[in-house]
């Protein structure tokens, strides 16, 4: 009597319901193959570390490079360059030179005229010779012609400059102390400019005014000679960037 091999049984295994010619065991339905996600296979792709440069036409690349040779103080990024560099206007240097120029005129006229001036106010019991005046006098025109380089040399490097990309501010604080603050012209909401007095409108200065999106900061440069011009050469050169458009002078 034949007998038909058993195929070992577990509780979790499904029953055949008969067996072929070879004794292999035939299921109603066939066992759960494993349903587990395969993982995706990973793909690595090489990037450059160095991101492409743009493509700059000869033009610019010409403007870019006189920019660098005119302004090397500036961090020009590629293709960047200068459209406008707007100067303080002279006006804001009168009073301090002015009032240093009088302090040592004075000073100096003092010290060249000793004798008569003892002589007139009746001071010799007080200062007996002009040798024990003259120490303290150039000391103090000394510190005066400092003060009125200083005023100078602060006030002169204060720079604003409009390039084809952004607003660059150069802030000269003391004579130690400076620093440098850029504004993209696609950050940029108002430009605007105020003149206030007939001076202002006679010599023809005033205040540049600049305001961003979203921090709403204010950027300011006082004492700005013809603030109109430089105003609508700003504006219209954030319209063409915002816009895609070349950015270019007046």
């Amino acid at each position: 009597m034949n007998t038909q091999p058993e195929a070992p049984q577990t509780p979790e295994s499904p029953q055949p319901v008969a067996y072929d010619a070879e004794g292999r065991p035939l299921y109603a339905h066939p066992p759960v193959q494993d349903q587990s996600p395969q993982q995706p296979p990973v793909v690595h792709v090489a990037r450059s570390l160095e991101p492409e440069k743009p493509v700059l036409s000869a033009e610019r690349q010409r403007l870019h490079e006189r920019s660098v040779r005119l302004y090397p103080s500036l961090n020009l990024s590629e293709g960047e360059y200068v459209i406008r560099a707007v100067r303080r206007h002279p006006i804001g240097l009168i009073v301090p030179l002015a009032a240093g120029t009088l302090v040592i005129g004075v000073l100096l006229s003092l010290l060249f005229n000793y004798d008569l001036f003892v002589e007139r106010f009746a001071v010799a019991g007080v200062l007996a010779s002009v040798t024990s005046v003259a120490i303290p006098i150039l000391a103090i025109v000394g510190i005066v012609g400092l003060g009125m380089f200083i005023s100078y040399y602060v006030y002169v490097n204060n720079k604003f400059f409009l390039t084809n990309e952004s607003v660059i501010q150069e802030i000269q604080v003391s004579l130690f102390a400076r620093h440098e603050q850029t504004v993209s012209l696609g950050n940029i909401e108002d430009a605007s400019y105020t003149q206030v007095g007939i001076l202002q409108q006679i010599l023809d200065y005033g205040d540049i005014r600049l305001s961003t999106e979203g921090d709403e900061t204010t950027y300011r440069f006082s004492y700005v000679a013809h603030p109109k011009a430089h105003i609508a050469t700003l504006n219209n050169a954030v319209e063409a960037f915002k816009n895609g458009r070349p950015v270019s002078g007046d």
